[in-house]
């Protein structure tokens, strides 16, 4: 049997699990908490070997204190189990040291499959996270927000047009178009023209 510890700040959501795993005949329940403080006291005279941690805590957010458990008791297994399935929360807490992230949805054998494969040392996400983390890598970064003229000053350097081309063109000055060719740089977030267009191309703000 896997010893597992439950930090969350429901008490009704520590019973339910509970109550799920109540007759799972890989693990057992052997101690709860609903703040990072007492978990943390807890678990030094503790047998967990796993534990189940919320990202919502009154004194501490879960992130934090996955990365203090994994200094405080470096052989524990750390799984976060949360109702947030935003990417950020999920690789967060995966970047601050846990072996798995799971939702509070999560079935009697989801939990037991994750806490196994912790406990074995391997990585787990559940279904529903993997998901999540699948259709968030496929989507292009956000669109930065243009003004018309910076549009248009895109497109021309897409077209591979001088600085001194662009002014003439816009009837503008050649400091004019420089001071465009750096905002849009720095709205796209990269450091040179080519990534520029290769980025807008990938967003569908230039077709060639």
């Amino acid at each position: 049997m896997i010893e597992v510890f439950i930090i969350d700040d429901h008490p009704m959501v520590v019973a339910g699990i509970q109550a799920l795993l109540n007759h799972s005949e890989v693990v057992r329940i052997c101690g709860a908490a609903h703040d990072a403080g007492t978990a943390l006291e807890m678990l030094g005279t503790s047998t967990a070997q796993v534990v189940l941690v919320d990202i919502n805590l009154p004194d501490m957010n879960g992130i934090d204190l996955c990365v203090l458990m994994r200094k405080e008791f470096p052989k524990l297994k750390i799984l976060g189990l949360s109702t947030f399935k935003e990417r950020s929360y999920i690789t967060r807490m995966m970047e601050a040291g846990a072996s798995g992230y799971l939702l509070k949805n999560a079935s009697k054998e989801e939990l037991e499959d994750a806490v196994v494969a912790a406990n074995k040392g391997r990585a787990y996400l559940s279904m529903e996270v993997a998901a999540t983390l699948a259709v968030a890598q496929s989507v292009p970064s956000a669109i930065p927000m243009l003004t018309a003229r910076e549009k248009e000053v895109l497109h021309l350097i897409a077209e591979g047009l001088t600085n001194q081309e662009i002014a003439d063109k816009l009837f503008i000055s050649i400091l004019t178009v420089d001071s465009h060719r750096k905002n849009l740089l720095a709205k796209f977030g990269v450091k040179n023209t080519a990534a520029m267009i290769k980025t807008a191309l990938e967003l569908r703000l230039i077709a060639f």
